[in-house]
């Protein structure tokens, strides 16, 4: 009990540390966790040695993290993006595997060992990636969806791989029965858990949710989890494929976002311990011995996998500036790989020091990662000619859209806030154009007839194509004091004197923002304070009650008006309970569709607790549609309600 009490003391107070600091610089904690288990393993102070303890943590974080990995498979997802996944993806790490197995059978090593290089090489970090490109408001853009359908074909290709990896290790005769019973029990295991799991599972979170706390949801989640994890490792199997089937069933049903959130802290400390046992098998001095070689394998595994991973995106019909774009942000090691390596060091398919100068070369690629991502929009300016066509298309789609208005409003913006402007504007007769760098913000609100536009508003042509010229006012509804301030210097150069009101969290840079030529700036810390001055004056009998009095009624007319709004990834940002939030959603009625030909009675979307806000036909907007209203291909339903509310109601509309 001294001995673990002693490891998770250190392990946590060391991680503590490094990731504050990691955090302050902006950079992945994952690397931070690399730093934790060199500074501390026994190959650095000593303070850690390797153990049954360190050991079964790792594996458990595993477990989690390829879990979550699960949730991501919903087969309709799969279904959507196929070609990308079982295209673009298969063929990144089939060739990516046979390149580097080649090259290294070629130099002498033993096949099965080029087979694991190729493995670990072929893996992208999906951790530092993915939560990159979301900040970038990537993740929707050609080259992430690219990005995002390589990264779950990886995350796929480590369920076989890590069965295939031990099997290598027995005698090469019985290599050939061992891989086919192994990839047969794999089988069988999918196929009836997927086939028959479904439902059951469906019924029973059904079950669980019905009893109304967050604390048998979350033991459920764990439950399910290692059970199916258990179930696995019976059968022969691997724990995290277990793991995994637990997530794919999950992803099936209404839960998958809740079940996201609560799992979150779990896996994200397991995983940090996993990263941190990583990092306690690299040896410092083993790594300077063979510092050229690890300088030579991080050169070739970024330039040979950007350069392979660019050519691939081309040939499945991208534009050079998004595959260059593809390429640069999966040119990573990643930590599905280290996983490969710690499967594969134990059972002697590789030497300590080829997986020293490996696991090395794989840490350095990943503390460069952010910075090449960052730099990628320059890197393929400089190299494509049709980034720049495709720039000209964005502007030319904004001025489309701005061609008739005059004396409107440019709304910098399209969140809670920016929605809420819109609305009052339109209410007193306003026109307005609504610019936003949300791809998914603006696909949703403008399927609902919303005058909203892809274009970031910090640049100058987009800015003259939104018509700022012709405009009455500008109001930056974003609270980002530097965007605003990139803004503020492109309309004071083009229009001293228009009406620019911006809008902050609080007053720490109301002078900067003044000064920068911003006629109002609106703090909503000090709106807020106003509010609770004005209600408690009230309250005290103030004189002038009547007037506080009509101003808090006007105040909750407003508030009606302005409930809901379409919620975007950006938002997560600024709202961590954002699940819990009731937001606009829409949902176009495809072919095929449950709720054709059924009224919205018969739908009966109430139950679910979500209000049909609309109901839109080309050409026509129902507002508060009748009960009897029938819904048609080709309609879009604007849906109220909580995130998780309004999934169930979606599958409802589209599955029955």
């Amino acid at each position: 009990m001294d001995n673990s009490l002693h490891l998770v003391l250190i392990l946590l107070a060391a991680a503590v540390m490094v990731v504050i600091v990691f955090r302050s610089l902006k950079l992945p904690a994952m690397i931070g966790y690399l730093l934790v288990g060199i500074i501390i393993g026994p190959h650095g102070l000593a303070l850690i040695h390797e153990s049954d303890d360190t050991r079964d943590l790792a594996e458990i974080g595993i477990v989690f993290l390829m879990f979550s990995i699960g949730l991501e498979f919903s087969l309709s997802k799969l279904k959507t993006m196929r070609r990308i996944v079982f295209g673009l993806g298969a063929s990144q790490i089939v060739l990516t595997l046979g390149l580097v197995a080649g090259c290294a059978y070629v130099a002498g090593f033993d096949w099965r060992a080029g087979f694991v290089f190729g493995s670990v090489i072929a893996m992208s970090s999906t951790a530092i990636v993915s939560k990159l490109l979301a900040e970038k408001l990537e993740l929707n853009k050609l080259h992430g969806r690219q990005v995002i359908g390589v990264l779950l074909f990886q995350d796929l290709a480590v369920v076989p791989l890590l069965i295939l990896v031990p099997a290598l290790a027995g005698d090469a005769g019985s290599l050939a029965p061992a891989l086919t019973i192994a990839l047969a029990k794999a089988a069988v295991v999918l196929a009836i858990l997927l086939y028959f799991g479904q439902r059951p599972m469906r019924a029973w979170f059904h079950l669980v949710a019905r009893q109304k706390s967050s604390e048998l949801f979350v033991l459920n989640v764990l439950l399910i989890t290692l059970g199916l994890a258990f179930i696995t490792e019976l059968a022969g199997l691997s724990l995290v494929l277990g793991a995994f089937i637990a997530g794919m069933l999950i992803s099936e049903t209404e839960y998958r976002y809740q079940v996201e959130d609560d799992i979150k802290p779990f896996r994200d400390v397991l995983l940090g311990l996993f990263f941190v046992t990583v990092g306690m098998k690299l040896n410092l001095a083993v790594v300077y011995q063979n510092l050229w070689w690890v300088l030579l394998g991080l050169l070739l595994l970024v330039s040979v996998k950007a350069l392979l991973i660019a050519g691939l995106s081309r040939v499945f019909g991208s534009d050079s500036g998004a595959a260059l774009r593809t390429g640069l942000d999966l040119a990573q090691g990643g930590e599905f790989g280290f996983v490969l390596l710690s499967v594969a060091s134990p059972l002697q398919l590789i030497s300590t020091t080829q997986v020293q100068v490996v696991g090395a070369a794989m840490v350095l690629s990943m503390l460069l990662a952010p910075f090449i991502i960052e730099r990628s929009e320059h890197i393929v300016r400089h190299f494509s000619g049709a980034e720049w066509l495709a720039r000209a298309m964005e502007l030319h789609n904004v001025a489309v859209h701005s061609m008739a208005a005059n004396q409107h409003v440019v709304v910098c913006g399209y969140g809670r806030s920016g929605q809420s402007l819109a609305r009052l504007l339109e209410s007193e007769g306003f026109g307005f154009i609504a610019l936003d760098v949300d791809p998914k913000r603006v696909k949703e609100a403008a399927a609902a007839g919303e005058h909203v536009v892809y274009g970031d508003a910090a640049r100058r042509e987009v800015l003259i194509a939104a018509g700022l010229l012709r405009a009455r006012a500008l109001v930056v509804t974003i609270a980002d004091s530097a965007l605003a301030l990139r803004i503020l210097a492109q309309v004071r150069e083009l229009r001293p004197g228009l009406p620019v009101v911006v809008r902050m969290l609080d007053d720490t840079e109301l002078d900067i923002l003044r000064e920068a030529g911003a006629t109002a700036v609106l703090a909503e810390i000090m709106e807020g304070s106003l509010m609770l001055a004005s209600h408690t004056l009230v309250a005290l009998g103030v004189p002038i009650n009547r007037v506080l009095r009509r101003i808090r009624d006007t105040r909750e007319q407003r508030y009606s008006l302005l409930r809901g709004f379409f919620h975007g990834a950006t938002d997560e940002s600024e709202d961590s309970a954002h699940h819990d939030q009731r937001v606009l959603h829409s949902v176009l009625i495809t072919p095929g569709a449950a709720a054709i030909d059924k009224s919205l009675a018969e739908l009966n979307l109430a139950s679910c607790r979500v209000e049909v806000k609309a109901v839109r036909r080309p050409g026509v907007v129902a507002q508060a549609p009748q009960p009897d209203a029938r819904i048609e291909a080709g309609d879009v339903l604007v849906l109220y309600g909580g995130e998780l509310d309004c999934a169930a109601a979606e599958m409802r509309v589209m599955q029955g």
